[in-house]
C-alpha cells in the first residue's frame, strides 16, 4: 500500500527533508558486512547475547575492543528490525521495507555470528547453553535480549489478529494491519491500548492514537470517529512537563482517556475488548470498536526469568550507573532487558552503550568504572503527521533536553529528526558505534550559550 505523505509547506523544511531522508535510504561503500560464517569456536573474550540495537552495537564497540576473532553474538533472527519507525508504518506514512536489513549484513566484520537462540545461561561457570545444545564459554558476557512480547496473556490473541479491524505497532506481523485498520475505519469506536506491565517505547501507544485522529481528520472521517484510550497508568505520560503538554493536545482533538484500564479479553467476533479497572477489583468494562490498536502486556524473555542474573521480576539485575551486573561483575546488561529504572527505548540504549563501552574498557584493565549513566531516554511523541514533541528525560523523570528551545512544544523540525535523521543515525552511527546519545551535542549548545 502506497504511504500517507506529509504535507510540509515551508520551502526550508523541504530542503532540510530531502537531507534527512539519506536516513532512509541503504548504507553505501561503508555498510558493514561479516565475512563468510566460520567454524564457530567455543570460547570468546567477549560473548553477546542478542543482535538487536544492544548487542550489534556493543559487539561493535568490543571489537575495537579485544578484536573481531575474539566476540561473537547468539542471535537466531536472519532479519534486524529499526522498530521505532513502526509508529510510522502503522500510520501509513513510512513503508515497512525501511524498517528492516538481513542480520548479515548489520553484524560488524568477522565477528562470529551463532544462529541460534540462547537456551540456558550459567554465569557461575562462565558459559551458557544453546538450543541446539552448543556449550560456549567467554570471559566477559553481555546481555542484550530484548523484551518479550506476551500477546498471548490477553484472552483472544493473537489468533484475535485474523480478523479485521485490530493491529498492533509492536510486531513486525501486525504493524501493516493497524495501518488497514485506519483504512478501513468507517465510523465508531477508535480504540487504543496500554498495558498494565513494563513496555518498550512507551509514548508509542499514543502516538498512533494522535496519528489515526489526524487521519481521521484528513479523510473527513473525525465526526463519526469517538477516538479512546484506555491506559493501566495512572497518567498519561511520566513526565509532568510533557504530560501537560499532551493533555492539552488531547483536550484541543475531543480524545477520551481512561485511566486504570488494564486490556484483558478480545473478542474480535464481535468487535469487542474487555478491560479490568484495576482501581476497583473485580470490575470490568466492555467497548466495542471499529478500530482496535493492541499494546501487548510485555515481559522479560523467559530464559532470563529462571537464570542467576535475573532479579525477582525476570529482569538482568545490573548497577543503574555502570551496567555491571550486581552479583557477577564479568557480566553486563544492556536496553529492554535490564532492570534499570528509566524508558525503554532505542535512545536509552544509545546512551548506555557509550557508558557500558567505557565500564567495560575500565574493568578489563583492572580498574573502577568512573562514567556514570543518568538515565538518559528520549521519546519522540508523534502528534500529527508532520508535529513531534521531543520527550527528553533521566532517571528522575526531569526533562534533560538537546536543543536550546522548548522541546514540549510541538515541532514540524522534530518530526523530521523523527521520520527521517533518527533512522540515519542508526544504520549508520549507532549500530556502527558512532553515536553514544546526544549528550555531546547538550554540551555544545550549551556551551554556545554561555
Amino acid at each position: 500500500m502506497a504511504p500517507l505523505v506529509a504535507v510540509v509547506s515551508s520551502p526550508r523544511a523541504r530542503l532540510f527533508a530531502c537531507f534527512l531522508r539519506l536516513g532512509t535510504q541503504q548504507a553505501g561503500p561503508l555498510q558493514l558486512h561479516t565475512g563468510a560464517c566460520c567454524t564457530a569456536k567455543n570460547h570468546y573474550e567477549v560473548l553477546v547475547l542478542g543482535g538487536g540495537a544492544g548487542g550489534i552495537t556493543m559487539a561493535t564497540r568490543m571489537k575495537r575492543r579485544v578484536g573481531a576473532e575474539n566476540v561473537a553474538i547468539v542471535e537466531p533472527s536472519e532479519r534486524h528490525f529499526y522498530q521505532p519507525i513502526w509508529t510510522l508504518v502503522g500510520a501509513g506514512a513510512k513503508e515497512l521495507s525501511l524498517s528492516v536489513r538481513s542480520t548479515l549484513s548489520v553484524i560488524p566484520s568477522r565477528v562470529q555470528w551463532i544462529q541460534d537462540r540462547v537456551a540456558e545461561l550459567n554465569p557461575d561457570e562462565n558459559c551458557i547453553r544453546t538450543d541446539s545444545g552448543k556449550e560456549i564459554s567467554y570471559r566477559y558476557l553481555i546481555i542484550a535480549l530484548g523484551i518479550q512480547l506476551d500477546y498471548e496473556k490477553i484472552k483472544g490473541l493473537p489468533e484475535g489478529f485474523a480478523y479485521p479491524k485490530i493491529g498492533s505497532n509492536y510486531s513486525v506481523k501486525t504493524v501493516e494491519k493497524t495501518w488497514k485498520a485506519l483504512q478501513d475505519f468507517k465510523e465508531g469506536n477508535a480504540l487504543f491500548t496500554f498495558p498494565n506491565t513494563p513496555v518498550k517505547c512507551a509514548g508509542a501507544p499514543q502516538k498512533i492514537m494522535y496519528l489515526s485522529e489526524a487521519y481521521f481528520r484528513k479523510t473527513g472521517k473525525r465526526p463519526k470517529a469517538n477516538i479512546i484510550f484506555n491506559t493501566a497508568l495512572g497518567t498519561i505520560f511520566g513526565v509532568k512537563k510533557y504530560a501537560d503538554a499532551l493533555q492539552e493536545i488531547i483536550r484541543e482533538r475531543d480524545v477520551s482517556v481512561n485511566y486504570k484500564h488494564n486490556l484483558i479479553e478480545v473478542r474480535p467476533d464481535k468487535q469487542e475488548a474487555v478491560f479490568e479497572i484495576l482501581d476497583k477489583p473485580g470490575e470490568t468494562h466492555v467497548i466495542p470498536y471499529e478500530m482496535l490498536h493492541v499494546t501487548p502486556p510485555m515481559s522479560a524473555p523467559d530464559v532470563l526469568k529462571r537464570s542467576p542474573v535475573a532479579d525477582s521480576a525476570g529482569w538482568v539485575d545490573v548497577d543503574k550507573e555502570t551496567l555491571q551486573h550486581k552479583k557477577y561483575p564479568n557480566v553486563f546488561g544492556i536496553g529492554d532487558c535490564t532492570n534499570l529504572p528509566t524508558s525503554k527505548t532505542a535512545a536509552a540504549v544509545a546512551a548506555q552503550s557509550g557508558i557500558l563501552d567505557r565500564t567495560m574498557c575500565l574493568i578489563m584493565k583492572n580498574q573502577r568504572p568512573i562514567k556514570k549513566y543518568d538515565g538518559y531516554t528520549s521519546c519522540p511523541l508523534v502528534t500529527g503527521y508532520n508535529r513531534v514533541i521531543l520527550a527528553e528525560f533521566d532517571y528522575t523523570a526531569q526533562p534533560l533536553e538537546t536543543f536550546p528551545f522548548d522541546q514540549s512544544k510541538e515541532r514540524i523540525t522534530m518530526y523530521l529528526m523523527k521520520a527521517d535523521m533518527m533512522p540515519f543515525l542508526y544504520w549508520n552511527m549507532m549500530l556502527r558505534g558512532y553515536w553514544g546519545g546526544p549528550a555531546f551535542l547538550r554540551k555544545l549548545f550549551h556551551l554556545g550559550m554561555n
